[in-house]
């Protein structure tokens, strides 16, 4: 399993960057429909959530297959959630507001599902200015955790921003909230279970070593 993570760790890296080429070559074609710069916010926004929740379901995968090499890839993974969620800051910046800095304090500050949008990024910053192994040495492992704790919560804020801004038809919000809800659980179950505590009724399984 050792000799094959290279090979999976680059098929998994040309995966993530495999929506933003196809991106790239949708607008060159002009294939995005009546409304470009919507479509690219959707997508990259949307990418940024999946890639997301992937992230987080790393430990939990781990924990029930029992495949430690999996860490090894989460890196990469909110490294490519930072990736897709600038991208998806940079087009409404840029594509959408243009850059008017005044209209752009404004829907921060007045419309909900921005300023929870915006806070979730920030969230992600430090996230990924510290993800570099020397930085974690300099941080030490616990203060280091305890800062990537940071990341529920901005998953919890990205699914928020996605709900709020969807407002009627809430089908896919739905399943994405299910889905993180599933992953904080697991955590919740596997950090009882490590401290010696009972499990939730029907959550309660067996996690592999």
């Amino acid at each position: 399993m050792r000799q094959a993570e290279p090979v999976f760790k680059s098929l998994l890296f040309f995966a993530c960057l495999l929506p933003v080429i196809v991106l790239a070559w949708q607008w060159w074609w002009d294939l995005l429909g009546a409304n470009p710069v919507e479509s690219v916010t959707h997508e990259t926004g949307i990418w940024t959530l999946r890639l997301l929740l992937l992230t987080l379901a790393v430990t939990p995968l781990r924990k029930i297959t029992g495949w430690s090499g999996v860490i090894r890839i989460r890196r990469m993974l909110g490294l490519f959630v930072f990736f897709y969620a600038s991208l998806h800051l940079i087009t409404y910046l840029w594509l959408d507001q243009f850059f008017l800095w005044e209209e752009i304090w404004f829907d921060i500050g007045e419309r909900p599902f921005i300023t929870i949008g915006f806070t979730a990024f920030l969230l992600l910053v430090p996230l990924a200015l510290t993800s570099p192994t020397i930085v974690m040495r300099w941080l030490g492992g616990k203060r280091w955790q305890r800062l990537h704790r940071l990341v529920y919560v901005a998953a919890i804020g990205g699914v928020v921003h996605y709900w709020w801004l969807v407002k009627a038809d809430v089908r896919s919000p739905q399943i994405y909230s299910l889905l993180l809800v599933l992953l904080l659980a697991a955590r919740v179950l596997y950090s009882r279970r490590a401290a010696g505590m009972p499990g939730f009724g029907f959550l309660h399984f067996r996690f592999r070593a």
